[in-house]
């Protein structure tokens, strides 16, 4: 399995234990990721105000994509929603196609046919399959509660490109939790966006917003949390301290990418996952861990 990786903007200045643990499990499922250098920004943070704007961006790293001949593998939730939505609508919009291709004629780049896009999570679940997830787990995690966290994007909405999953009945991240042998907990407005696209507009109603989730989350009794994107680790693990200090709360509840929980059950080092770069302390969840 060969894909070329689209880092976005977000995953290599905030997110290095994300893009550490998912490279190193990806190696372990034989999953080929061929760096493209040229791809910039998706778009996303233009596409509210300027909607041709962010076209003409997404359509940029989607003709370098297409003439690399590659699927491309997306980490973020934000740039996997703007990355799809961009590219359905410019296959079948023939008009805009026209007017972006004419913006990007002097960059000697043309979107085509487009590209199929697919996040990290997708592959692991529908491309390597789970039960071959589950075959590389070394420990079980029986009894440990954990928050599932889907994210916007990754699932809304439901019909763009290869999303193919009820976004009001998601399933994908639940069962790949739980081939760690841990229970994927239900919780109250799990679906829930994590605001932090708002932290720029308004960081006060953003953190409220993730207030109420982390409350949910600790009110269902989880031991951790369970996410794959960027953006909303953002919210949760970065700015979890600060909601305690500024709202109120204890939470003290570990964020976990995906790929560093499943790396915990492949037996991979807590180190080389990038644990230690995770802002909330994971030392009390892994000495847990380790009497399971």
């Amino acid at each position: 399995m060969k894909y070329g990786v689209f880092l976005g903007c977000t995953l290599p200045s905030r997110a290095l234990n994300y893009e550490a643990s998912a490279r190193l499990i990806a190696g372990k499922f034989g999953i080929e990721l061929v760096d493209i250098p040229e791809l910039n920004c998706c778009g996303l943070p233009l596409k509210s105000s300027y909607f041709e704007s962010y076209l003409a961006m997404a359509a940029y790293n989607l003709a370098i994509a297409e003439e690399e001949g590659l699927p491309l593998l997306v980490f973020c939730n934000g740039c996997y929603g703007a990355l799809s939505e961009a590219n359905e609508h410019l296959k079948h919009d023939e008009k805009d196609r026209e007017m972006i291709n004419g913006w990007l004629k002097d960059t000697g780049k043309s979107f085509k046919k487009g590209v199929t896009i697919k996040h990290f999570t997708k592959i692991l679940y529908e491309d390597v399959g789970v039960e071959k997830v589950k075959e590389a787990m070394v420990k079980e995690f029986k009894g440990l509660r954990l928050a599932p966290h889907y994210g916007c994007h990754y699932i809304r909405p439901g019909d763009v490109g290869d999303k193919g999953e009820d976004p009001k009945r998601p399933q994908s991240l639940d069962k790949l939790i739980e081939v760690t042998g841990a229970t994927s907990i239900k919780y109250e407005d799990m679906l829930q966006c994590c605001a932090s696209p708002l932290l720029g507009a308004s960081e006060k109603i953003a953190i409220r917003i993730g207030k109420e989730k982390l409350d949910h989350i600790k009110a269902a009794g989880a031991d951790a949390m369970v996410l794959q994107c960027p953006l909303c680790a953002l919210m949760y693990d970065q700015y979890q301290l600060s909601i305690e200090e500024r709202l109120g709360g204890d939470y003290k509840l570990p964020v976990l990418y995906l790929s560093q929980l499943l790396g915990l059950g492949m037996g991979l080092e807590p180190k080389e996952l990038g644990l230690k770069k995770n802002k909330v302390k994971t030392n009390e969840l892994l000495e847990k861990l380790e009497t399971l």
